[in-house]
């Protein structure tokens, strides 16, 4: 790997940021509830805001954030169905922005939620990353995005990694076409909520969101968070959970979502 492969944080930018999310309650202040006092506000819906990031602390780099609701204790996980998929056709809107402006050499877009997440804000937001020299896509394959299936039709794949970036386990909901992203909500709101209550006995707080382009297709990685594992700290050696156990899992996720998701793609199994 080369130094242009690396991201360079910045640590007198981060002096002053406010974190809230290793707390149990509300802290005092949350700066994405006080949004009258929001600044370099880049687009507005509804209760939706696109902004650049006051806390700018990685070098090279456009930092923006999309807070996601005006409810401190919104989520994924207890959106209204149109709401998650309001929040998903937006960030979409805002990354694909980013990424047609051809400005960077890579745009990111990933959701911390939890203090296992890397996040500092409880307040629900999606981050946004121009990179203006890394490729942020360069060490992630094809293979990390496939695996055992769960649900599959012609529009849609959703599948635990056989191959995760980190580990250990990874679902994957795969569409062939950005016009299937009010599913590709539904179904992410559906696996969020099954990592958070139900996934290992409801032993998660924290998860990450991931996306990624392959051409039409749009990607999306869920993971549940854990202290991570020495092999990939010391080695970038990723693990799986065994086929068995992964073959569990994907049986309750496919009754998941064949139970709650309300999606006209589930209905149609092929």
């Amino acid at each position: 790997m080369s130094n242009k492969d690396v991201l360079v944080f910045e640590i007198e930018q981060a002096k002053g940021k406010p974190r809230d999310v290793q707390q149990k309650k509300k802290a005092d202040y949350c700066p994405f509830c006080d949004t009258e006092h929001l600044t370099n506000v880049i687009d507005q819906n509804g209760d939706m805001i696109w902004l650049e990031n006051k806390f700018k602390t990685l070098k090279d780099t456009n930092q923006t954030i999309v807070i996601e609701s005006h409810d401190h204790y919104g989520d994924i996980s207890n959106y209204s169905v149109e709401k998650n998929r309001e929040v998903f056709e937006y960030i979409y809107q805002c990354w694909n922005q980013m990424i047609q402006s051809q400005k960077y050499t890579s745009v990111l877009m990933y959701k911390n939620f939890g203090p296992m997440s890397g996040g500092s804000l409880r307040h629900p937001h999606f981050q946004i990353i121009g990179l203006d020299k890394v490729d942020g896509y360069k060490h992630v394959e094809p293979e990390n995005f496939t695996g055992t299936k769960v649900f599959e039709n012609k529009h849609i794949n959703v599948n635990i990694s056989d191959k995760p970036v980190m580990g250990f386990v990874e679902f994957n909901i795969v569409i062939n076409n950005p016009q299937y992203l009010a599913d590709l909500a539904e179904f992410a709101r559906v696996t969020v909520k099954y990592i958070l209550d139900d996934f290992y006995g409801g032993k998660f707080d924290s998860y990450n969101i991931f996306f990624y382009r392959d051409g039409r297709k749009i990607i999306c990685k869920l993971t549940a968070r854990y202290v991570v594992s020495p092999y990939f700290v010391g080695y970038r050696l990723s693990q799986r959970d065994g086929d068995k156990q992964v073959n569990e899992i994907a049986a309750v996720l496919l009754k998941k979502l064949q139970n709650d998701a309300q999606s006209d793609e589930i209905k149609n199994l092929e």
